[in-house]
């Protein structure tokens, strides 16, 4: 992971250089710890918007820096221009976002274009939490703190996406859901599996099977060795809908 990370960090060095403001390592490798298919987070704060040619040029290093096979993990990079985050306001504006699950999209459209995005408020958040910068000062001296209730309005905005994605992404959207309703009712945004581990602490006996095999997935496999049995399966949705009782009655003003 080390190197994955330098090759991303002279990457960026060598198309944003002097308007980089700030970069900071946050997720799993900040958190809790690296997970057989946990991805590398990045957050870099810009002084501008990039430009055409730098968003090609930073796309083209982190399609070859990126992936699942040959030692590398998936890189999950988030640009914002240090202008558009503070002032903190919601919803917030993401310049630059390059993702695995984007890949596709990328090769065929080309480069990631600015978008206004709600789920940069929880990443905000994890950064500041984690306070692990690569350069440039650390992250509360660069990011606003952002509040509570706009946490709350991000995570519970992305609901309704993960529950269509149910079907494809099992196991993230399951550990996804049970994070929200854990960030909602404790303020913290915890790794996948502690916030699993809490949600399952709370859960009827007849919900836990589903995410205690999502969380030993998360824990101990790769996404091309999960598997699911047809019995699990059909409780998928039940436990869904269930978490996703629990995180609406939490929002409620």
């Amino acid at each position: 992971m080390d190197d994955q990370v330098r090759e991303v960090m002279t990457l960026v060095d060598d198309v944003l250089g002097a308007q980089v403001v700030g970069a900071y390592l946050h997720g799993s490798a900040v958190l809790g710890g690296l997970r057989p298919a946990s991805d590398v987070d990045l957050l870099v704060v810009a002084r501008r918007s990039l430009t055409d040619a730098e968003r090609r040029a930073l796309l083209d290093g982190l399609l070859a820096a990126s992936g699942f096979t040959g030692g590398l993990r998936p890189v999950e990079l988030t640009v914002v221009v240090e202008s558009e985050v503070r002032p903190w306001r919601y919803p917030p504006t993401v310049d630059f976002l390059y993702g695995e699950w984007l890949r596709a999209e990328f090769e065929a459209g080309g480069p990631p274009l600015p978008q206004v995005m709600a789920d940069l408020a929880i990443v905000l958040t994890t950064v500041r939490a984690g306070d692990h910068a690569l350069a440039g000062p650390p992250p509360a001296r660069v990011l606003d703190p952002v509040p509570h209730g706009d946490v709350v309005r991000a995570a519970t905005a992305a609901v309704p996406g993960l529950l269509a994605e149910l079907d494809d992404d099992t196991r993230n959207v399951l550990l996804t859901l049970a994070r929200i309703w854990c960030t909602l009712a404790t303020g913290e945004i915890r790794p996948k599996d502690a916030a699993a581990a809490w949600a399952l602490d709370r859960l009827p006996p007849e919900h836990r099977p589903v995410l205690e095999h999502a969380r030993r997935l998360y824990l101990g496999s790769r996404y091309a060795e999960e598997t699911w049995s047809a019995e699990l399966l059909a409780r998928v949705r039940a436990h869904a809908a269930a978490v996703a009782a629990r995180i609406e009655r939490l929002a409620r003003p």
